[in-house]
């Protein structure tokens, strides 16, 4: 595997197995990248406090930080490093109190259309930035884990067909996006099993925003760019998971790895290396060695 300029990177299930889990093992190889000037660019669907419990920047020196990027809450926040070592906003997509109210009334009626026309109760977290997460699988709980679970995707499936609705994973995208449309919003949509996912940006934005700002400030291109994750995985026919989405058209040159043991299709271009967390940091201290 040749050496990367840039690394970009899912943080549950890929670089540490749980937000309560050590991050020391993850951090030691990324510290000798950092001050080798490779840009490590985290990519997750959470907030910066719950990356290392909101205390990442405290594992690296202020140096090392310049290297250091976090493309959080799909797309809704961009962190760079100052010069003391503090995150600061590279970019945000915050919407005002109207158009997050928009983003609300559409996701509840998602929530009435499931629980009149099927029968299928969903629960909603109205507290995300720009985007509502609806709980398609109410009872079940994924504790510390909260990433992809490999038998939820059979259980989900079964609970729509059971339920009457027949168009799957992938219909439950479409049934979001026209229902956005209907409140004058066009809205991105996206699931791994458990929560349908619906808000005006996605991991998308992450990555175009920042390789836009590496390729500005230093010259990185996408084919010096590499993308890890643990959710690539085939949901339904033309639907894969969310770091799937670390795709575009501006990021397709680089190259992606998937570190699940899930079984199933993944996009053409993402190689599936399984071995969890494991794979992800050996990757990282080979890459140091470099």
């Amino acid at each position: 595997m040749r050496k990367y300029k840039a690394i970009f990177f899912d943080w549950d299930g890929t670089a540490v197995l749980s937000r309560r889990a050590p991050v020391d093992e993850v951090v030691v190889p990324m510290k000798k990248l950092l001050l080798q000037g490779v840009k490590l660019v985290i990519v997750s669907g959470t907030t910066i406090e719950n990356i290392a419990k909101g205390k990442l920047h405290e594992y690296f020196t202020a140096e090392e930080l310049k290297n250091l990027y976090l493309g959080l809450g799909r797309g809704a926040f961009n962190y760079a490093y100052d010069e003391k070592g503090q995150p600061f906003l590279l970019s945000h997509r915050i919407p005002g109190k109207e158009e997050l109210l928009k983003i609300h009334r559409a996701c509840y009626e998602i929530h009435e259309i499931l629980l009149e026309d099927y029968d299928f109760r969903t629960d909603i977290v109205f507290s995300r930035p720009n985007y509502c997460k609806i709980d398609l699988m109410v009872e079940n709980n994924r504790g510390d884990n909260l990433f992809f679970q490999e038998n939820e995707l059979e259980v989900l499936k079964k609970s729509l067909k059971d339920h009457g609705f027949e168009d799957g994973l992938i219909g439950l995208v479409k049934l979001a996006e026209e229902t956005a449309k209907r409140h004058g919003m066009n809205l991105f949509a996206t699931t791994d099993a458990k929560y349908l996912e619906v808000g005006l940006s996605s991991k998308s934005d992450n990555v175009d925003l920042i390789l836009g700002h590496l390729s500005e400030k230093g010259g990185i291109q996408a084919k010096d760019c590499t993308f890890w994750g643990d959710e690539y995985i085939g949901l339904d026919k033309g639907l894969f998971g969310s770091d799937s989405f670390m795709r575009t058209e501006k990021t397709k040159e680089g190259d992606f790895f998937d570190v699940s043991d899930a079984k199933g299709i993944r996009p053409e271009s993402v190689t599936a290396l399984g071995g969890g967390v494991g794979t992800f940091v050996q990757f990282l201290e080979t890459q140091s060695g470099m």
